[in-house]
């Protein structure tokens, strides 16, 4: 039950971290609602011919935060935040920005026992043989559509919000609401 408890709300913790800070990023005039990372970090690199790249960074904090947050894919989730984070923790040590490393650590601390949890999954990848065998995942090709179609509608509100914010804000409600509801696409898929 807690390693359950821990391994969904780790999950879930990031992905609300990382998927507010990158719609914050990006979404029009920064009024996304933001808990972590700075909003101006486009205009900031931009003086150093970097602004290309901070619009990547935000638009991958946006697609892994979304992984993350809908416990669809933990496990992807958790492989692609990992270069995300240490990234991060690198950059905000070389620019020596006070306290950000450890809240920063924190987070990779976080990402780390994710994937200490999908150890099972992880090891085959290696090549190594796995002592378990690794544990089936019950999704169906519908619940698969449902979720990408909830990730489309989501990144579909950020050129919408340069237009009408809070009908951005409702694209981005609705397309998270149908990535939950996409394990009823799995159970859909199984009955047919």
């Amino acid at each position: 039950m807690f390693r359950r408890l821990t391994y969904y709300g780790g999950s879930a913790f990031l992905g609300l971290i990382f998927f507010t800070a990158g719609m914050a990023k990006l979404y029009a005039g920064h009024r996304f609602p933001g808990i972590m990372g700075p909003v101006w970090l486009e205009e900031r690199l931009a003086e150093y011919d970097l602004g290309d790249f901070a619009r990547f960074i935000a638009f991958a904090q946006v697609i892994i935060g979304f992984v993350l947050l809908t416990l669809r894919y933990i496990t992807i989730g958790a492989l692609m935040l990992l270069p995300m984070v240490l990234n991060i923790l690198f950059v905000t040590i070389s620019l020596h920005w006070r306290g950000t490393p450890y809240v920063v650590g924190f987070f990779l601390l976080i990402n780390l026992y994710l994937l200490f949890l999908d150890r099972a999954r992880l090891v085959p990848l290696t090549g190594m043989p796995s002592r378990t065998e690794t544990p089936a995942i019950p999704f169906h090709f519908y619940g698969h559509i449902i979720w990408l179609l909830g990730l489309l509608i989501t990144l579909s509100a950020l050129p919408i919000s340069s237009f009408n914010q809070k009908f951005g804000y409702v694209f981005v409600v609705s397309g998270l609401l149908m990535a939950f509801i996409s394990p009823a696409g799995d159970r859909m898929g199984k009955r047919v």
